[in-house]
């Protein structure tokens, strides 16, 4: 009977994996975004001073990313191949609109406020559209990218990079620079190609210090150097945030009862610095609890990326899930003082509608990679 109930449990799940497959959705993917959007619902709750109105609005967007990210994985990859170019020069035209219409706050302009209606950040969605465009051009063509193949693949990566570092808003015109970057990594880029891209970090690094960067940019990269300087000012933030990571311990101070953040000490504590009140509250544990999380969808991509059927499904998975990794990455980098400040939020966790749209949207993407394989194969 024991071996019965096993067999006809495994059928079960044979058949849930099935109605999965064909509605185009990974069940571990799936799985796992849910545990990071519930773990982010309740570090925001607290993040947020107990803000109802700020948690539903989260929950909101990730609903909407849901779908979202639901509805792309019913598209077919080479249809993605397809409307990518037309996508750049939407995404690049949005940006341009935001250049001389855009609705500006807090000292930057960084959205298109439509009242009554939406409010979001074109330069989100170059996250996507960038290494999508970038993957299929260079999937047209013979692998390894000649000398033109990866000069225009720097163009399309240079227009997006500057319209939004104009905007201003540095981190993620780095972010949507890397996206691009990794694809042309996956694409088999020669390392003289690589090597001389890491000897030009110097003089473009001095370049951007002296003509590109904000004084407020300059200033936290010299608070990162010593955030002691200026412990009032703008060392504040780092301070602060390590003080509240510390003060966690191995097991934190529990739920809702983070000083750091309820008493105002920590700046931005539902956005960049959210990952400081979970080491506050939960300790070391609930921020390698979370890591480990973070990690096991990082490694999904990468099986996704090495399961992919065609040379763009490769280096588009490969690129979103890179691309993710380094989000995670240099926000905890940030928060802990490893890194300067450069205004990344922390995936899933941190407060942002259009941030959290576009990452699902992302994962939507990986889906229909995964899920489409059977098709392309036949087609």
């Amino acid at each position: 009977m024991g071996f019965d109930r096993v067999l006809a449990e495994g059928d079960v799940m044979r058949r849930r994996a099935t109605v999965l497959q064909r509605l185009h959705i990974d069940g571990w993917l799936l799985f796992l975004l849910f545990v990071l959007a519930t773990i982010g619902l309740f570090i925001l709750y607290s993040a947020g001073g107990k803000d109802e109105h700020l948690l539903i609005r989260q929950a909101s967007s990730f609903g909407v990313g849901l779908l979202v990210m639901l509805i792309i994985a019913q598209v077919e990859p080479r249809l993605m191949a397809r409307w990518s170019a037309f996508l750049y020069v939407i995404g690049v035209f949005l940006l341009l609109v935001v250049e001389f219409m855009g609705h500006k706050a807090m000292g930057a302009t960084r959205w298109i406020n439509i009242p009554g209606v939406v409010r979001f950040q074109p330069a989100e969605l170059m996250k996507v559209f960038v290494p999508m465009t970038i993957a299929w051009y260079l999937a047209r063509h013979n692998l390894p990218p000649s000398f033109k193949r990866i000069l225009v693949s720097g163009v399309l990566l240079i227009v997006p990079f500057v319209l939004i570092a104009r905007q201003p808003d540095l981190g993620t015109a780095l972010l949507v620079m890397v996206s691009g970057v990794f694809v042309l990594f996956l694409s088999g880029l020669q390392w003289r190609w690589i090597l001389g891209a890491i000897a030009a970090v110097i003089p473009v690094a001095i370049g951007m210090w002296m003509f590109v960067m904000r004084p407020y940019q300059k200033q936290r990269v010299l608070t990162f150097l010593n955030p002691e300087s200026d412990p009032l000012g703008s060392g504040w933030n780092i301070i602060q945030s390590k003080a509240a990571i510390g003060s966690g311990g191995i097991f934190g101070k529990g739920w809702l009862l983070g000083t750091q953040s309820h008493l105002d000490f920590l700046p931005e504590s539902h956005t960049d610095f959210i990952i400081a009140v979970l080491g506050e509250e939960f300790g070391l544990v609930g921020i390698c609890l979370l890591l480990i999380v973070y990690l096991l969808l990082i490694g999904r991509g990468v099986v996704i990326t090495l399961q992919a059927q065609t040379v763009f499904g490769k280096l588009l998975a490969g690129s979103i899930t890179l691309t993710f990794f380094i989000y995670v990455f240099v926000n905890v980098g940030m928060v802990s003082g490893l890194l300067p400040v450069v205004g990344v939020p922390l995936p899933f966790i941190s407060y942002g509608g259009t941030s959290l749209v576009t990452l699902m949207s992302g994962f939507g993407i990986l889906m229909a990679i995964h899920t489409h394989r059977k098709w392309i194969a036949h087609s």
